[in-house]
Parts: C-alpha cells; structure tokens; sequence
C-alpha cells in the first residue's frame, strides 16, 4: 500500500500469492538457509506475533480445513484504482467501477488464513525459545510470514473502494487529497491486523469506522502545523476561492444537519436537553436567534450554570452519535455505488 502523497494503485491482480506450507510428505526440492535467511526469522519472531485466534485454529488437521478444503477466492482486480482515485480527485463524481466485492464467506476465509498464517508463526516463536532454530523452522517461519503477507496485501486489495469512499465524504478542508488517501490506507491495513472475523461484524463497517478517525486524526494535525507555519496570502499564487467556499458550504450542510436532528429529535433527546440547546444555540424563535450564557439559561429554566453544562454535554454527546450514525450510513450506501461492478 503506497504511503506517499500520490499513492501507486497495488499489484495487478494476476499477481501470485504465496501459498501455505505444504501438508504433502512429498516436499519439493527446497534451497539451502542462508545467514539471511535465519536472522530474517529471528527477527520475524522477536516479539509475540499478534493474531486473532478462532476456534477453528485448535480443531484437528485445521491447517487442511482453513487451507485446502477451503472455497479459493479469487484475487482482486484492481486496474480500476489509479484513473477512479484521480477522478475522485478531481470532482469526487467517481460512481461505479470494476472491483468485485468480498462475499461474507469469502470473507471469513481470507480472515481466518491470515490469522492462522500468524497463529502459525507464534506456535514456531514459541517453539524456538531461546534455542537456535532448526533449517526446518526458519522455512516454516518464512513460509508463513509470506502467506500472511500475501493474503494481508489480497484483503487490502478487496478493500481500497472502501477509503475512496470515506475520502468522498470527509471535508478535508485544506488537506492533500494524496495525504488523507494515505492515511485511509494505512488505516485499512491496521484494521485488517486487528479485525476479528468470530464476532459477527462487517469488516466494511470495522473498517469504515477506523479510517475515518484516521482522517480526523490527520486534519486536526495538518490544520495545527498550519496554524504553526502559516504562509503568507499572495494573489499570484492564489488560483480560486473555491476551497474557501467549499468549506462554508460545508459548514452550513452540517449546521442544517444538526438543527433537523434537534427539531425532529431523532437523537431521542429528553425535553430539557432540548431546551437547553434551543437556548444555548439560538434556535428559540421567542429570542429572536439569540445565543444565551450557560448562567443565563441556568437562570431561564432554574439550574445552577454547572448542571446545565453537564445536561448541555449529554445532549451534545447524544447529537454527535446520531449523527455520526447517519454519516456512516450514507458512507456505506456511497460505498455500494462506488464498489457496484459494471457487466
């Protein structure tokens, strides 16, 4: 996964995946270990090797069933990357392309290899110890550590529709398009590492979740380095007011969003949370718009100016929720459009 600001599309999908060991006792002619090779291993072992266990991990002969018997699912087109992120650059109109969608089944199987690929290598640390790894063990580990890598590679590939999607919804503001990408990549692989395929969840709404806050996480820290290193306004360089109002379009589409939550209450708030945020926030129509002070609501309504703080921050919490609900849904109708493959 590019981690650049102008990210290159992944392998093409007629690229091999490494295949686990092989539970044949007919092993091909293997090359002698190398110096490399073996601290390669080590160093491949030197801490705990994470992974999500499964039951499945500890059934019999669970490297034949997760393995060989296993559905093959095949490797993901992803020609359609490159010319689909640069038009979502452009104009984010980007609507449909030619990436095949993971079936829950297909899913699960990938999940459940690659975390036995890891499971694999942490029986082999363990193994090990503090002895010198036998030739047997440092070609285990290597074999293991490229399945794992391989099918980790395979399962962001399934996935990249997914970051184009958030990166169509986030308001970056000033933020390079090819940063915020790559910060949603990199967000997807670590969501990969630490998504447990046994608890029932979509990966796109694990995922969805994860790459979001990484594009919140990356906006706050952008607009703070530019806040500590502003540049100076020169008209020459200046090539449209468009981004500017962008963000004041932005601005109000979200203020409208949060006043239709509050008027039709789907946050489901109780009758003095809305009062106070009617108050606080100028949306009585007795006030004229006007904005009141916590003390002055206090006042209003017969609370200390703490208490209304604490009902105002509850009621807020329950807004932000809901709101953060709605996105995530309408990110994921998005997501089907822009993963719908084209016949």
């Amino acid at each position: 996964m590019a981690t650049h600001n102008s990210p290159r599309p992944p392998k093409s999908a007629t690229t091999s995946r490494p295949r686990c060991p092989s539970t044949s006792n007919h092993q091909p002619r293997t090359r002698r270990i190398t110096a490399a090779d073996r601290r390669q291993a080590l160093r491949l072992i030197a801490e705990p090797v994470p992974y999500m266990d499964s039951a499945a991990f500890h059934e019999p002969d669970a490297r034949i069933a997760i393995f060989d018997d296993a559905p093959k699912v095949e490797l993901p087109d992803t020609s359609w990357y490159q010319p689909l992120m640069n038009q979502v650059a452009a104009d984010s109109s980007g609507k449909t392309t030619t990436s095949k969608v993971l079936t829950a089944a297909e899913e699960r199987v990938l999940f459940l290899q690659f975390n036995f690929a890891r499971y694999s290598m942490e029986k082999l640390r363990e193994e090990v110890g503090d002895t010198r790894p036998t030739d047997r063990q440092v070609r285990s580990i290597l074999k293991w550590d490229a399945t794992a890598m391989g099918l980790r590679e395979q399962l962001a590939e399934s996935n990249l529709a997914l970051v184009l999607a958030m990166a169509k919804r986030f308001r970056m503001g000033d933020m390079d398009f090819g940063d915020l990408i790559s910060e949603g990549n990199m967000a997807l692989l670590r969501s990969i590492d630490k998504f447990d395929i046994e608890r029932g969840f979509k990966f796109s709404t694990y995922a969805c979740r994860a790459i979001l806050k990484a594009f919140s996480r990356a906006s706050m820290k952008d607009s703070k380095y530019r806040q500590r290193f502003p540049t100076e306004f020169d008209p020459e360089l200046e090539r449209s007011y468009a981004p500017e109002e962008k963000r004041r379009e932005d601005q109000l589409e979200r203020a409208a969003e949060a006043v239709e939550v509050i008027k039709n209450n789907s946050a489901d708030l109780t009758d003095i949370e809305q009062e106070v945020l009617h108050h606080r926030f100028g949306m009585d129509a007795g006030a004229q718009g006007r904005k009141l002070t916590l003390a002055q609501v206090g006042g209003l309504i017969g609370l200390t100016k703490e208490r209304v703080r604490q009902i105002q921050n509850r009621a807020l919490m329950k807004l932000r929720q809901t709101l953060a609900e709605r996105y995530l849904s309408a990110s994921e109708r998005e997501l089907k459009e822009i993963m719908a493959t084209t016949n």
